[in-house]
């Protein structure tokens, strides 16, 4: 991996460090090779699903507290989606503020998908925090 050599006269050292540079999104980024122990912190992995689940859930929470609509299903048909799959959805809403700040920081356990999000979980929020995958 990482070489140091010194020179004949030993004033000098020359360390060689294998590293990739590429360019993402315009800019560029220090990549380091397989196995490398890591330099840098960890950037967000924003998972645009379960963004978009939650902007869902509490959009649709909101229309439903202000009596643009009645029911889930109701809410549903003028969506044009299955009133269980608003239900679902409408559970997030239930989530620790924590969890739901991970999510939009990007900061959510790697095994946190929304399969995992549609399954039964505690509506209390010390409870939640105790389950796998979700705190």
């Amino acid at each position: 991996m990482t070489e140091a050599e010194f020179s004949p006269d030993q004033r000098t050292v020359t360390v060689s460090v294998p590293l990739a540079m590429r360019k993402r999104g315009g800019r560029k980024q220090v990549v380091a090779p397989e196995g490398a122990p890591a330099w840098a912190p960890q950037r967000a992995r924003i998972d645009s699903a379960l963004v978009k689940a939650l902007a869902r859930a509490f959009r649709w929470r909101r229309l439903l507290e202000d009596g643009a609509y009645a029911s889930c299903d109701e809410l549903a048909a003028a969506e044009r989606i299955n009133s269980s799959y608003v239900s679902r959805v409408l559970c997030l809403t239930v989530l620790a503020p924590e969890i739901v700040e991970a999510i939009l920081d990007g900061r959510q356990p790697r095994e946190l998908t929304v399969a995992l999000l549609f399954r039964p979980f505690p509506v209390d929020w010390e409870e939640q925090a105790r389950v796998p995958g979700l705190g």
